[in-house]
């Protein structure tokens, strides 16, 4: 019940649907207390709803952002509070004393402050705001970015503010309680005191050297910049919030161009969400502003997503357009009739190619180029089980989704059926449940059988370490545990190091990567995962929740895995290791193949898993496997062959279409040249190469332009 509470309240946990309960509950509780009347009541229940209000806004509860839409927002349930207190005095038959003038005086006046304090934290942020958000590029040698306020000044200013009036409102009730003025006029002096002081604080922050410069001067430090560093290849990317991983998934391959990589997002959500990189990166929201940036330089840009704002750099004639993606699947996106507009289409592998041409959407078949999947290169290929442990597999169901199609996830029919199947094998092996961070988060019945799985696993690993026949090495294991506690420490010191930047001006003026540490953390979060591995015996089964050890780091641990149709699956097959999928519609396992290529040479499961024997005898005995064929095949289908390395592949593709745009833009100058006897020619195809700052102030989605 208290579950279902949580649930139509839309709140994280029992407490907040306390506090929730408290605060709806309390200030009905309150105007009770104001006509009884009762100071001590009426404190006790105001304390209670400044607590309850506090604790949600500290939890972000999604009732205070819905409070506020049915005009319950935060300042004025501030106000009822206060009108209370003056009910509650005129009840206690003191409308007629200083003390109740005193009140409403300042409560008048102290809501009038609301005004300039809101109005000055407004214009502050917006100030400081900048026209452009960068990472690793150095602007701080270009201009002047003056420190943020501090943080405890702008950090929930309105919340800060409105408490204020508490000393009012105590001094009021021990007034009341006492029959003296002295405490109510001490405390309505501190409340009209302290907010005015806070208004006065505010007011140099948004004048003089204390705020960044103009956007103009911003932009022309960002261009002198460019000019200095001269980009030659560009990612591009703009989506929500949650998309982040697209852009985050090709971070690595740009550190790794050949070429001087620029990284271009549209989005600030998306800059915050980004993850760490040395590669320089600019965040440009306005269309504009990003029009007019100087990207002459630039020769290939290469876009993740297809997207509306694509159009505001695809304009741009001088550099060549690519479509690389954020994955290569049967999902329709992955041949959405929007890839016509690029120069070509990148793709994994032959597979890729082949969607195109089925799907028939006009791209053509020489645009498109096969360059692998370099994120992939952190996956292993598979050697055998080593003699000196038992085998390894991995479940990794998918999550439920949005539409309830019981397709989309084996966890619900079939994942408890695979698990015990796994835990009761004769010979033994390991088993490693990973499931998607979202499972349970759309469907109750996935989250049941989530924990249920959960208990299973966990049980099975208690019996197994109190079994005779497996035995541990528990001196390496509490190596491993000390190495372990090593690495976190040290990781946790490098990640305090790097300090709190306190709004966008400042992350734009100090966000130079430090690339050692950069380094550090990488080579330490390499041997955390080692020493994680190490630090339980190999025979222990396991649940792996949260983001560490990753989905690769189980890859390569693992002998086998029994998953869902989704991009795990796409990506386990570069380890060559035997697979499962489960057919969790029961569509049958030839027309699921036919619809799914990635399953081709995986074993389809039944939602009872009678079938997983055929992964099991695979892994025991390689050389009887009969599908180990058909993997090697369809992993050069889907991602392209093993050599050259498929990041060789894309600085091979990056390096042949520069030199195309290089081709072009040298064809279009000697045009240019041969057309300076008809100047409307001339200024024609001047009008086709990049200009800086021309866009005109109007054209702010870009669309319009040409």
């Amino acid at each position: 019940m208290i579950s279902t509470a949580i649930r139509v309240a839309r709140v994280g946990s029992a407490a907040q649907l306390a506090a929730a309960a408290l605060l709806m509950l309390g200030f009905p509780a309150l105007m009770l207390a104001a006509l009884v009347p009762s100071v001590p009541a009426f404190a006790a229940l105001a304390a209670v709803t400044y607590l309850a209000d506090h604790y949600l806004h500290r939890k972000g509860s999604y009732l205070i952002n819905r409070l506020s839409k049915v005009r319950a927002g935060l300042s004025i349930r501030f106000l009822i509070r206060q009108l209370l207190l003056i009910l509650l005095l005129a009840r206690l038959s003191l409308a007629g004393d200083l003390i109740f003038y005193g009140a409403v005086a300042c409560f008048i006046a102290f809501y009038g402050l609301q005004a300039p304090h809101g109005a000055l934290v407004t214009l502050i942020r917006n100030r400081r705001r900048m026209p452009v958000a960068t990472r690793n590029i150095d602007l701080k040698s270009r201009i002047r970015i003056p420190d943020a306020p501090p943080r405890r000044l702008l950090h929930r200013s309105a919340e800060k503010m409105l408490h204020l009036d508490l000393f009012a409102i105590v001094g009021v009730l021990v007034s009341a309680e006492l029959e003296s003025a002295v405490a109510g006029f001490t405390g309505i002096g501190l409340t009209v005191g302290l907010g005015c002081l806070y208004v006065l604080v505010l007011v140099p922050y948004v004048r003089g050297r204390k705020i960044p410069p103009r956007a103009d001067v911003v932009l022309a430090a960002l261009d002198d910049w460019l000019a200095a560093y001269r980009p030659e290849t560009v990612l591009y990317f703009s989506g929500s919030k949650d998309s982040a991983y697209q852009v985050n998934m090709w971070l690595e391959t740009m550190e790794q161009l050949d070429t001087r990589p620029l990284i271009i997002l549209r989005e600030r959500a998306i800059l915050n969400s980004l993850a760490p990189t040395t590669v320089p990166v600019v965040c440009v929201p306005g269309g504009v502003h990003l029009m007019n940036m100087d990207l002459s330089t630039v020769r290939v840009a290469l876009y993740a997503a297809n997207v509306g704002k694509n159009i505001h750099l695809l304009r741009v004639p001088t550099m060549k357009h690519v479509f690389i993606g954020h994955g290569d699947s049967d999902k329709l996106a992955s041949v959405n009739p929007y890839s016509k507009v690029y120069d070509e289409v990148w793709t994994a592998g032959r597979a890729g190619r082949d969607r195109y041409a089925i799907a028939d959407v006009g791209v053509r078949d020489d645009d498109i180029v096969e360059v692998g999947r370099p994120q992939l290169a952190p996956i292993q290929s598979w050697q055998g089980v080593p003699e000196d442990r038992i085998p390894t597999v991995l479940y990794a169901p998918t999550w439920e989704g949005w539409d309830g199609n019981p397709g989309n996830t084996s966890i619900v029919l079939a994942g408890e059926n695979i698990v015990t199947r796994l835990v009761t094998a004769d010979p033994p092996v390991r088993v490693l449940y990973k499931p998607h961070p979202f499972t349970g988060t759309v469907s109750k019945e996935a989250g049941a059988a989530h924990k249920r799985i959960t208990a299973m696993v966990e049980k099975a690993a208690a019996e197994r370490a109190a079994d005779s026949r497996f035995t541990a090495d528990t001196a390496a294991q509490e190596a491993a545990k000390a190495e372990l506690a090593r690495i976190e420490a040290r990781l946790a010191e490098l990640a305090g190091t790097g300090g709190n930047r306190r709004d966008e001006a400042e992350a734009t003026r100090d966000g130079m990567v430090d690339v050692h540490k950069h380094e550090e953390i990488a080579r330490l979060r390499a041997e955390w995962n080692t020493a994680y591995w190490r630090s339980f015996p190999s025979y222990e089964h396991r649940v792996i929740t949260g983001a560490q050890p990753r989905l690769y780091d189980c890859f390569n641990v693992s002998d086998a895995m029994v998953s869902d149709i989704s991009s795990v699956v796409s990506d386990f097959i570069a380890s060559g290791k035997p697979y499962a999928v489960t057919d969790s519609a029961e569509v049958g396992a030839e027309e699921f193949k036919r619809h799914n290529t990635a399953v081709r040479a995986a074993v389809i499961l039944s939602n009872s898993a009678a079938e997983l024997g055929g992964v099991l005898d695979a892994v025991r005995d390689p050389s009887a496997d009969p599908l180990a064929g058909e993997r090697g095949e369809l992993k050069q289908y889907l991602l392209g062959p093993d050599e050259p390395k498929s990041i060789d592949q894309f600085n091979a593709a990056v390096a042949d279409l520069a030199r195309k745009a290089e081709t072009r833009n040298a064809g279009q100058q000697a045009r240019l040249g041969a057309a300076n006897a008809d100047p409307a020619e001339a200024a024609e195809l001047t009008n086709a190469l990049p200009g800086q700052r021309t866009a005109s102030a109007g054209d702010t989605d870009g669309v319009s332009a040409g």
